[in-house]
Protein backbone atom coordinates (compact mmCIF):
# COMPACT_ATOMS: atom_id res chain seq x y z
CA UNK A 1 0.00 0.00 0.00
CA UNK A 2 1.47 3.32 -1.03
CA UNK A 3 0.50 6.08 1.40
CA UNK A 4 -0.12 9.44 -0.03
CA UNK A 5 2.41 12.45 -0.06
CA UNK A 6 2.45 16.22 -0.33
CA UNK A 7 2.61 17.01 -3.92
CA UNK A 8 5.17 19.61 -3.33
CA UNK A 9 7.92 20.84 -2.28
CA UNK A 10 6.45 23.16 -0.12
CA UNK A 11 3.71 20.84 1.03
CA UNK A 12 6.43 18.35 2.06
CA UNK A 13 8.08 21.07 3.87
CA UNK A 14 5.08 21.60 5.81
CA UNK A 15 4.03 18.22 6.45
CA UNK A 16 7.88 17.51 7.76
CA UNK A 17 7.55 20.56 10.05
CA UNK A 18 3.84 19.38 11.33
CA UNK A 19 5.43 15.57 12.08
CA UNK A 20 8.24 17.15 14.34
CA UNK A 21 6.58 19.79 15.57
CA UNK A 22 3.56 17.53 16.76
CA UNK A 23 4.81 15.23 19.28
CA UNK A 24 6.54 18.09 20.97
CA UNK A 25 2.94 19.84 20.98
CA UNK A 26 1.10 17.17 22.28
CA UNK A 27 4.12 16.33 25.08
CA UNK A 28 3.91 20.36 25.97
CA UNK A 29 0.08 20.25 26.47
CA UNK A 30 0.20 17.10 28.39
CA UNK A 31 2.78 18.52 30.72
CA UNK A 32 0.21 22.08 30.68
CA UNK A 33 -2.65 19.68 31.70
CA UNK A 34 -0.33 18.05 34.66
CA UNK A 35 1.11 21.13 35.80
CA UNK A 36 -2.44 22.58 35.91
CA UNK A 37 -3.82 19.30 37.54
CA UNK A 38 -1.13 19.32 40.34
CA UNK A 39 -1.50 23.01 40.93
CA UNK A 40 -5.17 22.64 41.46
CA UNK A 41 -4.82 19.83 43.80
CA UNK A 42 -2.02 21.39 45.32
CA UNK A 43 -4.02 24.74 46.22
CA UNK A 44 -7.13 22.14 47.39
CA UNK A 45 -4.86 20.66 49.80
CA UNK A 46 -3.59 23.77 51.49
CA UNK A 47 -6.97 24.74 51.64
CA UNK A 48 -7.95 21.95 53.40
CA UNK A 49 -4.61 21.42 55.26
CA UNK A 50 -4.95 25.67 56.65
CA UNK A 51 -8.99 24.74 57.35
CA UNK A 52 -8.33 21.27 59.00
CA UNK A 53 -5.98 22.74 61.48
CA UNK A 54 -8.30 25.86 62.65
CA UNK A 55 -10.85 23.06 62.97
CA UNK A 56 -8.64 20.80 65.05
CA UNK A 57 -7.69 23.83 66.97
CA UNK A 58 -11.48 25.32 67.67
CA UNK A 59 -12.69 21.83 68.49
CA UNK A 60 -10.26 21.25 70.80
CA UNK A 61 -10.36 24.75 72.50
CA UNK A 62 -14.66 24.51 72.44
CA UNK A 63 -14.69 21.18 74.07
CA UNK A 64 -12.41 22.62 76.86
CA UNK A 65 -15.06 25.46 77.16
CA UNK A 66 -17.86 23.15 77.66
CA UNK A 67 -16.12 21.15 80.70
CA UNK A 68 -15.65 24.79 82.21
CA UNK A 69 -19.03 25.98 81.89
CA UNK A 70 -20.39 23.10 82.91
CA UNK A 71 -17.73 22.97 86.31
CA UNK A 72 -19.17 26.53 86.96
CA UNK A 73 -22.59 25.35 86.37
CA UNK A 74 -22.21 22.83 89.45
CA UNK A 75 -20.72 25.44 91.10
CA UNK A 76 -23.29 28.10 90.42
CA UNK A 77 -26.20 26.70 89.48
CA UNK A 78 -27.31 29.94 87.57
CA UNK A 79 -29.67 29.86 84.42
CA UNK A 80 -27.25 32.21 82.44
CA UNK A 81 -24.59 28.98 82.39
CA UNK A 82 -27.02 27.20 81.03
CA UNK A 83 -28.04 29.66 78.32
CA UNK A 84 -23.85 29.68 77.88
CA UNK A 85 -23.88 25.98 77.63
CA UNK A 86 -26.51 25.84 75.08
CA UNK A 87 -24.76 28.81 72.93
CA UNK A 88 -21.31 26.83 72.95
CA UNK A 89 -22.84 23.57 72.47
CA UNK A 90 -24.21 24.95 68.83
CA UNK A 91 -20.97 25.84 68.20
CA UNK A 92 -19.38 22.65 68.53
CA UNK A 93 -21.84 21.24 66.47
CA UNK A 94 -20.78 23.63 63.75
CA UNK A 95 -17.17 23.02 64.25
CA UNK A 96 -17.87 19.28 63.66
CA UNK A 97 -20.31 19.95 60.75
CA UNK A 98 -17.55 21.40 59.04
CA UNK A 99 -15.37 19.14 59.29
CA UNK A 100 -17.65 16.50 58.03
CA UNK A 101 -16.27 16.10 54.48
CA UNK A 102 -13.34 15.80 55.46
CA UNK A 103 -13.50 13.49 57.89
CA UNK A 104 -15.80 11.32 55.92
CA UNK A 105 -12.60 11.64 53.63
CA UNK A 106 -10.43 10.55 56.44
CA UNK A 107 -12.87 7.69 57.52
CA UNK A 108 -13.51 9.40 60.39
CA UNK A 109 -17.50 9.77 60.05
CA UNK A 110 -18.09 7.11 63.21
CA UNK A 111 -16.18 8.91 65.75
CA UNK A 112 -16.61 12.42 64.80
CA UNK A 113 -20.60 11.32 65.11
CA UNK A 114 -19.40 9.65 68.53
CA UNK A 115 -18.09 13.32 69.69
CA UNK A 116 -21.10 15.01 68.85
CA UNK A 117 -23.40 12.21 70.47
CA UNK A 118 -21.27 12.35 73.56
CA UNK A 119 -20.97 16.19 74.04
CA UNK A 120 -24.89 16.27 73.35
CA UNK A 121 -25.36 13.70 76.39
CA UNK A 122 -23.26 15.37 78.79
CA UNK A 123 -25.00 19.29 77.67
CA UNK A 124 -28.80 17.35 77.93
CA UNK A 125 -27.59 15.84 81.12
CA UNK A 126 -26.44 19.20 82.88
CA UNK A 127 -30.10 20.96 81.45
CA UNK A 128 -31.73 18.89 83.70
CA UNK A 129 -33.75 20.64 86.36
CA UNK A 130 -33.72 17.13 89.05
CA UNK A 131 -30.12 16.66 87.81
CA UNK A 132 -28.85 14.88 91.09
CA UNK A 133 -25.04 15.32 92.04
CA UNK A 134 -24.35 11.48 91.02
CA UNK A 135 -25.53 12.63 87.51
CA UNK A 136 -23.80 15.60 86.84
CA UNK A 137 -20.51 13.95 88.29
CA UNK A 138 -20.71 11.41 85.82
CA UNK A 139 -21.48 13.34 83.12
CA UNK A 140 -18.62 15.63 84.12
CA UNK A 141 -16.29 12.77 83.68
CA UNK A 142 -17.65 11.66 80.30
CA UNK A 143 -14.99 14.84 79.60
CA UNK A 144 -12.35 13.16 79.64
CA UNK A 145 -13.32 10.68 76.75
CA UNK A 146 -14.21 13.25 74.59
CA UNK A 147 -11.18 14.90 75.27
CA UNK A 148 -9.50 11.75 74.22
CA UNK A 149 -11.71 11.48 71.11
CA UNK A 150 -11.46 14.98 69.72
CA UNK A 151 -7.42 14.22 70.04
CA UNK A 152 -7.83 11.03 68.51
CA UNK A 153 -10.11 13.06 65.55
CA UNK A 154 -7.52 15.38 65.21
CA UNK A 155 -4.94 13.06 64.65
CA UNK A 156 -6.74 11.47 62.33
CA UNK A 157 -7.25 14.00 60.33
CA UNK A 158 -3.53 15.94 60.64
CA UNK A 159 -2.22 12.15 58.97
CA UNK A 160 -5.23 12.31 56.43
CA UNK A 161 -3.69 15.72 55.37
CA UNK A 162 0.10 14.38 55.48
CA UNK A 163 -1.12 11.02 53.25
CA UNK A 164 -2.70 13.07 50.89
CA UNK A 165 1.02 15.35 50.67
CA UNK A 166 2.84 12.57 50.36
CA UNK A 167 0.52 11.63 47.28
CA UNK A 168 0.61 14.95 45.43
CA UNK A 169 4.66 14.29 45.82
CA UNK A 170 4.16 11.00 44.69
CA UNK A 171 1.97 12.62 41.28
CA UNK A 172 4.36 15.40 40.90
CA UNK A 173 7.53 12.73 40.63
CA UNK A 174 5.59 10.19 38.37
CA UNK A 175 4.86 13.51 36.26
CA UNK A 176 8.01 14.74 35.58
CA UNK A 177 9.54 11.07 35.59
CA UNK A 178 7.17 10.75 32.73
CA UNK A 179 8.32 14.12 31.10
CA UNK A 180 11.65 13.10 31.35
CA UNK A 181 10.79 9.64 29.46
CA UNK A 182 8.72 11.30 26.54
CA UNK A 183 11.87 14.05 26.29
CA UNK A 184 14.21 10.96 25.83
CA UNK A 185 11.17 9.61 23.49
CA UNK A 186 11.14 12.68 21.46
CA UNK A 187 14.96 13.56 20.42
CA UNK A 188 15.57 10.67 18.82
CA UNK A 189 12.10 10.53 17.19
CA UNK A 190 12.43 13.85 16.17
CA UNK A 191 15.92 13.50 14.83
CA UNK A 192 14.88 10.50 12.58
CA UNK A 193 11.98 12.35 11.68
CA UNK A 194 13.88 15.35 10.35
CA UNK A 195 16.49 12.60 8.72
CA UNK A 196 13.83 11.53 6.80
CA UNK A 197 12.47 14.59 5.61
CA UNK A 198 15.84 15.90 4.75
CA UNK A 199 16.37 12.67 2.97
CA UNK A 200 12.92 13.43 0.70
CA UNK A 201 14.28 17.01 0.00
CA UNK A 202 17.75 16.84 -0.48
CA UNK A 203 17.67 13.67 -2.53
CA UNK A 204 15.97 15.12 -5.80
CA UNK A 205 18.04 18.88 -4.82
CA UNK A 206 21.08 16.56 -5.37
CA UNK A 207 19.58 14.82 -8.61
CA UNK A 208 19.27 18.36 -9.94
CA UNK A 209 22.85 19.42 -8.69
CA UNK A 210 24.32 16.65 -10.58
CA UNK A 211 21.98 17.31 -13.42
CA UNK A 212 23.03 21.19 -13.51
CA UNK A 213 27.19 20.06 -13.14
CA UNK A 214 26.38 17.62 -16.12
CA UNK A 215 25.20 19.82 -18.43
CA UNK A 216 27.74 22.23 -17.33
CA UNK A 217 30.56 19.63 -18.26
CA UNK A 218 29.04 19.41 -21.68
CA UNK A 219 27.27 16.38 -20.37
CA UNK A 220 24.35 15.71 -23.34
CA UNK A 221 24.40 12.07 -23.48
CA UNK A 222 22.74 11.19 -20.67
CA UNK A 223 19.12 11.78 -19.72
CA UNK A 224 18.01 13.66 -16.76
CA UNK A 225 15.20 12.32 -14.32
CA UNK A 226 13.97 14.19 -11.06
CA UNK A 227 11.91 12.02 -8.82
CA UNK A 228 10.16 13.79 -5.61
CA UNK A 229 7.55 16.20 -5.44
CA UNK A 230 5.93 17.70 -8.51
CA UNK A 231 7.25 21.22 -8.56
CA UNK A 232 11.22 19.56 -8.90
CA UNK A 233 10.19 16.50 -11.21
CA UNK A 234 8.60 19.77 -13.36
CA UNK A 235 12.22 21.55 -13.01
CA UNK A 236 13.37 18.32 -13.73
CA UNK A 237 11.44 17.74 -17.57
CA UNK A 238 12.88 21.27 -17.90
CA UNK A 239 16.52 20.15 -17.34
CA UNK A 240 15.66 17.73 -19.82
CA UNK A 241 14.36 19.71 -22.74
CA UNK A 242 17.31 21.96 -21.97
CA UNK A 243 19.74 18.82 -22.18
CA UNK A 244 18.15 17.89 -25.66
CA UNK A 245 18.02 21.30 -27.09
CA UNK A 246 22.00 21.85 -25.81
CA UNK A 247 23.24 18.33 -27.33
CA UNK A 248 20.97 19.49 -30.70
CA UNK A 249 23.20 22.40 -30.70
CA UNK A 250 26.18 20.75 -30.07
CA UNK A 251 25.59 18.63 -32.76
CA UNK A 252 24.54 21.22 -35.38
CA UNK A 253 27.85 23.46 -34.23
CA UNK A 254 29.77 20.35 -34.59
CA UNK A 255 28.29 19.48 -37.62
CA UNK A 256 28.99 23.35 -38.71
CA UNK A 257 32.79 22.84 -37.75
CA UNK A 258 33.27 19.34 -39.90
CA UNK A 259 31.40 21.29 -43.48
CA UNK A 260 33.29 24.74 -43.12
CA UNK A 261 36.57 22.98 -42.04
CA UNK A 262 35.93 20.50 -45.27
CA UNK A 263 35.16 23.47 -47.18
CA UNK A 264 38.43 25.67 -46.17
CA UNK A 265 40.33 22.73 -47.09
CA UNK A 266 40.28 22.67 -50.54
CA UNK A 267 41.24 26.49 -51.48
CA UNK A 268 44.16 25.67 -49.24
CA UNK A 269 45.07 22.61 -50.98
CA UNK A 270 45.51 24.85 -54.17
CA UNK A 271 47.52 27.73 -52.25
CA UNK A 272 50.01 24.93 -50.84
CA UNK A 273 50.60 23.41 -53.74
CA UNK A 274 51.14 26.43 -55.81
CA UNK A 275 53.80 27.68 -53.09
CA UNK A 276 55.12 24.28 -53.61
CA UNK A 277 55.49 24.53 -57.28
CA UNK A 278 57.02 27.97 -56.92
CA UNK A 279 59.47 27.05 -54.24
CA UNK A 280 60.40 23.86 -56.67
CA UNK A 281 61.09 26.25 -59.24
CA UNK A 282 58.32 24.56 -61.66
CA UNK A 283 57.38 28.19 -62.40
CA UNK A 284 60.72 29.63 -63.14
CA UNK A 285 63.39 30.22 -60.51
CA UNK A 286 62.80 32.39 -57.81
CA UNK A 287 65.83 34.80 -56.73
CA UNK A 288 66.55 35.24 -52.51
CA UNK A 289 63.96 37.81 -51.54
CA UNK A 290 60.88 35.98 -53.46
CA UNK A 291 61.70 32.73 -52.35
CA UNK A 292 61.81 34.30 -48.67
CA UNK A 293 58.35 35.53 -49.24
CA UNK A 294 57.39 32.03 -50.88
CA UNK A 295 58.55 30.49 -47.63
CA UNK A 296 56.50 32.68 -45.51
CA UNK A 297 53.02 31.84 -47.57
CA UNK A 298 54.28 27.97 -47.21
CA UNK A 299 54.62 28.70 -43.69
CA UNK A 300 51.28 30.35 -42.93
CA UNK A 301 49.97 28.03 -45.28
CA UNK A 302 50.86 24.73 -42.79
CA UNK A 303 49.61 27.21 -40.03
CA UNK A 304 46.36 27.58 -41.53
CA UNK A 305 46.24 23.72 -42.41
CA UNK A 306 47.39 23.09 -38.58
CA UNK A 307 44.11 25.29 -37.45
CA UNK A 308 42.19 23.38 -39.98
CA UNK A 309 43.25 19.95 -38.78
CA UNK A 310 42.53 21.24 -35.12
CA UNK A 311 38.93 22.11 -36.23
CA UNK A 312 38.57 18.67 -37.79
CA UNK A 313 40.12 16.91 -34.59
CA UNK A 314 38.03 18.72 -31.90
CA UNK A 315 34.76 17.98 -34.08
CA UNK A 316 36.03 14.18 -34.17
CA UNK A 317 36.29 13.95 -30.30
CA UNK A 318 32.98 15.93 -29.83
CA UNK A 319 31.18 13.15 -31.91
CA UNK A 320 33.68 10.30 -30.34
CA UNK A 321 34.45 8.81 -33.88
CA UNK A 322 37.80 9.44 -33.57
CA UNK A 323 40.01 5.70 -33.56
CA UNK A 324 43.64 5.54 -32.14
CA UNK A 325 45.91 4.04 -34.53
CA UNK A 326 48.78 2.75 -31.97
CA UNK A 327 52.26 2.08 -33.39
CA UNK A 328 55.87 2.39 -32.34
CA UNK A 329 58.12 5.24 -33.40
CA UNK A 330 60.63 7.19 -31.96
CA UNK A 331 59.89 9.88 -30.17
CA UNK A 332 62.99 12.44 -30.73
CA UNK A 333 62.83 12.25 -34.26
CA UNK A 334 59.57 13.37 -34.32
CA UNK A 335 60.00 16.41 -32.27
CA UNK A 336 62.50 17.29 -34.51
CA UNK A 337 60.25 17.25 -37.42
CA UNK A 338 57.41 18.86 -35.64
CA UNK A 339 60.31 21.85 -34.68
CA UNK A 340 61.41 21.80 -38.37
CA UNK A 341 58.23 23.46 -39.66
CA UNK A 342 58.23 26.35 -36.86
CA UNK A 343 62.18 27.08 -38.22
CA UNK A 344 60.85 30.12 -39.31
CA UNK A 345 58.96 31.63 -37.08
CA UNK A 346 61.40 30.62 -34.64
CA UNK A 347 63.90 31.87 -36.77
CA UNK A 348 62.02 35.51 -37.12
CA UNK A 349 61.55 35.81 -33.55
CA UNK A 350 65.09 35.06 -32.22
CA UNK A 351 63.21 32.62 -29.80
CA UNK A 352 65.67 29.69 -28.82
CA UNK A 353 64.37 26.19 -28.89
CA UNK A 354 66.19 24.10 -26.38
CA UNK A 355 65.54 20.16 -27.11
CA UNK A 356 66.26 17.82 -23.96
CA UNK A 357 64.66 14.34 -25.55
CA UNK A 358 65.60 10.75 -24.78
CA UNK A 359 66.07 8.56 -27.70
CA UNK A 360 63.41 6.46 -26.92
CA UNK A 361 60.44 4.17 -29.12
CA UNK A 362 56.86 4.78 -27.92
CA UNK A 363 53.58 2.79 -28.57
CA UNK A 364 51.08 5.68 -28.98
CA UNK A 365 49.13 7.12 -31.99
CA UNK A 366 51.87 8.99 -34.05
CA UNK A 367 49.14 11.62 -35.88
CA UNK A 368 47.83 12.72 -32.38
CA UNK A 369 51.10 13.22 -30.49
CA UNK A 370 52.64 14.97 -33.63
CA UNK A 371 49.05 16.90 -33.37
CA UNK A 372 50.08 17.69 -29.36
CA UNK A 373 53.32 18.65 -30.05
CA UNK A 374 52.84 20.86 -32.85
CA UNK A 375 49.74 22.85 -30.91
CA UNK A 376 52.08 22.86 -27.48
CA UNK A 377 54.93 24.61 -29.99
CA UNK A 378 52.52 26.80 -31.65
CA UNK A 379 50.90 27.73 -28.27
CA UNK A 380 54.64 27.88 -26.93
CA UNK A 381 55.70 30.53 -29.91
CA UNK A 382 52.59 32.69 -29.55
CA UNK A 383 53.26 33.51 -26.19
CA UNK A 384 57.33 33.70 -26.26
CA UNK A 385 58.51 36.97 -26.80
CA UNK A 386 61.54 38.21 -29.15
CA UNK A 387 64.84 36.60 -28.06
CA UNK A 388 63.00 34.12 -25.53
CA UNK A 389 63.62 30.47 -24.90
CA UNK A 390 61.63 27.47 -25.65
CA UNK A 391 62.00 23.89 -23.78
CA UNK A 392 61.09 20.79 -25.04
CA UNK A 393 61.79 17.66 -22.69
CA UNK A 394 60.91 14.14 -23.00
CA UNK A 395 61.80 11.31 -20.74
CA UNK A 396 60.86 7.64 -19.92
CA UNK A 397 59.46 6.27 -16.57
CA UNK A 398 58.69 2.80 -15.56
CA UNK A 399 55.54 2.73 -16.97
CA UNK A 400 54.96 6.02 -18.84
CA UNK A 401 56.65 8.72 -21.23
CA UNK A 402 56.42 12.45 -20.25
CA UNK A 403 56.80 15.08 -22.48
CA UNK A 404 57.44 18.72 -20.87
CA UNK A 405 56.83 22.63 -22.58
CA UNK A 406 58.11 25.09 -21.08
CA UNK A 407 58.90 28.73 -22.67
CA UNK A 408 59.94 32.20 -20.91
CA UNK A 409 57.10 33.73 -21.70
CA UNK A 410 53.83 35.63 -19.16
CA UNK A 411 52.91 32.63 -18.63
CA UNK A 412 48.84 32.12 -17.43
CA UNK A 413 47.05 33.48 -14.84
CA UNK A 414 46.20 31.73 -11.87
CA UNK A 415 42.53 32.39 -12.75
CA UNK A 416 42.79 31.31 -16.33
CA UNK A 417 44.43 28.02 -15.76
CA UNK A 418 41.61 26.39 -14.38
CA UNK A 419 40.15 26.84 -18.09
CA UNK A 420 42.42 26.67 -20.59
CA UNK A 421 41.52 23.21 -21.47
CA UNK A 422 37.87 24.50 -22.69
CA UNK A 423 37.39 24.50 -25.95
CA UNK A 424 37.47 28.15 -27.44
CA UNK A 425 38.78 29.36 -24.70
CA UNK A 426 41.39 31.92 -25.52
CA UNK A 427 42.78 33.87 -22.39
CA UNK A 428 43.80 37.55 -22.06
CA UNK A 429 47.45 37.62 -22.71
CA UNK A 430 48.35 39.44 -25.99
CA UNK A 431 49.12 36.18 -28.93
CA UNK A 432 51.97 37.13 -31.26
CA UNK A 433 52.34 35.54 -35.11
CA UNK A 434 50.38 36.66 -38.12
CA UNK A 435 47.62 34.09 -37.73
CA UNK A 436 45.14 34.53 -35.03
CA UNK A 437 44.61 30.91 -33.10
CA UNK A 438 40.91 29.58 -32.07
CA UNK A 439 40.99 28.82 -28.74
CA UNK A 440 41.33 24.61 -29.23
CA UNK A 441 44.57 24.09 -29.77
CA UNK A 442 44.81 23.31 -26.06
CA UNK A 443 41.52 21.50 -25.93
CA UNK A 444 42.85 19.03 -28.79
CA UNK A 445 45.55 18.74 -26.74
CA UNK A 446 44.23 17.25 -23.71
CA UNK A 447 41.32 15.22 -26.11
CA UNK A 448 44.38 13.55 -27.67
CA UNK A 449 46.17 12.54 -24.12
CA UNK A 450 43.38 11.51 -22.41
CA UNK A 451 42.47 9.23 -25.82
CA UNK A 452 45.55 7.45 -24.67
CA UNK A 453 44.29 7.10 -20.85
CA UNK A 454 47.34 10.03 -19.86
CA UNK A 455 47.22 13.22 -18.19
CA UNK A 456 48.76 16.80 -18.74
CA UNK A 457 48.83 19.06 -16.19
CA UNK A 458 50.16 22.62 -15.67
CA UNK A 459 53.04 22.89 -13.43
CA UNK A 460 54.08 25.79 -11.62
CA UNK A 461 58.16 25.83 -11.44
CA UNK A 462 60.50 28.52 -10.41
CA UNK A 463 62.71 27.27 -13.63
CA UNK A 464 60.32 28.88 -16.24
CA UNK A 465 59.15 32.24 -16.30
CA UNK A 466 56.21 31.27 -18.57
CA UNK A 467 54.04 28.69 -18.93
CA UNK A 468 55.40 25.05 -18.54
CA UNK A 469 53.21 21.55 -19.68
CA UNK A 470 54.20 18.46 -18.58
CA UNK A 471 51.94 15.02 -20.06
CA UNK A 472 52.14 11.39 -19.05
CA UNK A 473 51.05 8.82 -21.44
CA UNK A 474 50.87 5.28 -19.55
CA UNK A 475 53.05 2.64 -22.10
CA UNK A 476 50.71 -0.23 -22.07
CA UNK A 477 53.19 -2.57 -24.38
CA UNK A 478 56.52 -3.60 -23.84
CA UNK A 479 59.96 -1.89 -25.61
CA UNK A 480 62.93 -2.80 -26.26
CA UNK A 481 65.54 -0.35 -24.28
CA UNK A 482 67.70 0.06 -27.01
CA UNK A 483 68.12 3.49 -28.36
CA UNK A 484 67.97 4.61 -31.97
CA UNK A 485 69.00 7.39 -33.65
CA UNK A 486 66.63 10.69 -34.04
CA UNK A 487 66.54 11.48 -38.03
CA UNK A 488 67.59 14.87 -38.58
Amino acid sequence: MRFPRPQSLNGLILVGFGLVALPLLIAVIWALFNLDRLATQSEQLVVTGVSAAENNQMLAEQAATLERVSRQYLVLRNPDSLELLRTDLERFEATLSDMAPLAERAGATDLSTAILRVTRKVVSTMRRNNMSDGEAQVAIAEFSSLRQMVSDLTTILTNFIDQELSALQASTRHAQQISAWQTAALVPGTIVLVLFFTLLVSRPIRQIDKAISQLGKSGFSRSIEITGPSDLERLGRQLEWLRVRLLDLAQEKNKFLRHMSHELKTPLANIREGTDLLLDGTVGDLDQPQREVTDILRMNGLKLQQLIENLLSFSAWQTKNEILTLSDFPLRALVISVAKTQRLVLKSAHIQLRLDVEDIVVNADRDKIRTVLDNLLSNAVKFTPKGGVITIRARNTENSFVLEFADTGPGIPEHESPRIFEAFFQGQQKQGGQVGGTGIGLSVVIECIQAHDGSVELVNSEEFSGAHFRIHIPQKKAHNESRIAANA
